[in-house]
């Protein structure tokens, strides 16, 4: 495992040194602490503005951070494997999703430290407490600013209108985001209704699904689509962007929060929890609290433009300028809880 200060771009790197003045100045100490010991972080999250963060507890704390990075799926099936010989303290993940997966295969043990569960909104936490969330984003729908709002799109739903006929772009149904997305349907309208926007969805393809959420904007910015439904902290890069050319991109993108009427615009997460075995259990609980410490949740906007998850926490940076608006309220852990099923109607409905 690397430390991260061999990580860090010098833009982190800036970042971190601010982040860890301002934790050295909480406690009136003029240097980092010592290094008393470590915490071993799996982390299916890739961004060097977490690095920051990290780099800024052991500022704070002196326990330094280790990390293991790759996809959710791929350190699941490694937790799983590793058991009771895993180096593994803490395992981060972006999804509700996939933290679901994680705790069906009994990757964590139950957080009971009330500094870390008072932070977090219940609904943003697992039920048995195994996993809390530390960052949210919202699932929105962007349009071509050149052609204007497609009438009637307000909502979710309206994306499987016959008016839309080969006018949506969209990511593969293997993806969890999607697959969240129709869980959430799933719970607020059921099986049947949302199986019939799914079919609804693909008859109104402009293309067969590819890329991520970058290509989604693109090809909306670039007249390939007239809409699609990306995450919003992927637009906010393109607005915040230091290159031209992305900026440029990001101007021809407009934004729907969907369903402010109705339900509210879908909320997704990523989060964290203390692995079961863990060799380091002490640090693993410090540094999730860290993580939700009303400086690292600003960091989380400020870094990667994503919307703190405890309250009271401002929104900062460029996803700030996509607007207020009103959140789906219902408990992340639907969201796993529909991933077969949502899975299913993927299938049944030819979303590839």
């Amino acid at each position: 495992m690397k430390n991260i200060l061999s990580r860090l771009a010098p833009a982190a790197l800036a970042f971190a040194a601010a982040f860890s003045i301002a934790a050295c100045s909480r406690g009136g100490a003029e240097r980092a602490a010592p290094v008393v010991g470590e915490v071993n972080v799996y982390t299916a999250r890739h961004y060097d503005s977490d690095l920051a963060i990290y780099d800024a507890f052991t500022a704070s704390t002196g326990i330094r951070v280790n990390i293991i990075e790759a996809g959710g799926d791929a350190l699941i099936e490694r937790l799983a494997r590793e058991a009771d010989a895993s180096p593994a303290d803490v395992f981060i993940t972006a999804d509700a999703g996939m933290l679901w997966r994680a705790e069906q295969r009994g990757v964590f043990q139950p957080i009971a430290d009330s500094a870390i569960l008072d932070r977090v909104p219940e609904r943003f936490r697992d039920p048995e407490n195994e996993w809390v969330a530390l960052s949210k984003r919202a699932r929105i729908i962007i349009y071509d600013k050149s052609k204007g709002v497609p009438e009637g799109l307000a909502t979710y739903d309206d994306l499987a209108a016959p008016a839309l006929k080969g006018k949506v772009c969209v990511r593969s149904s293997t993806n969890v985001y999607n697959q969240s997305l129709l869980a959430g349907l799933i719970e607020h309208e059921g099986l049947e209704k949302a199986e019939a926007w799914a079919r609804g969805v693909v008859a109104n393809f402009a293309r067969k699904p590819e890329g991520n959420d970058t290509s989604q904007i693109e090809a909306v910015a670039a007249g390939q689509c007239r809409v699609s439904v990306v995450n919003s902290y992927y637009l906010a890069r393109y607005i915040g962007s230091e290159d031209a050319k992305m900026r440029a991109i990001g101007e021809k993108i407009g934004v729907i929060f969907p369903n402010q009427q109705t339900t509210g615009t879908h909320i997704n997460i990523s989060g964290a929890g203390v692995v079961r075995y863990a060799p380091n259990p002490e640090n693993a609980t410090k540094l999730i609290a860290f993580l939700l410490s009303d400086e690292a949740q600003q960091a989380f906007a400020a870094g990667n433009n994503e919307y703190p998850v405890v309250a009271g926490v401002d929104v900062v940076g460029p996803v700030a300028s996509l607007g207020e608006f009103r959140p789906d309220t219902i408990d992340m852990s639907a969201l796993g809880a529909h991933q077969t099923e949502a899975v299913k109607i993927f299938d049944r409905a030819g979303w590839r």
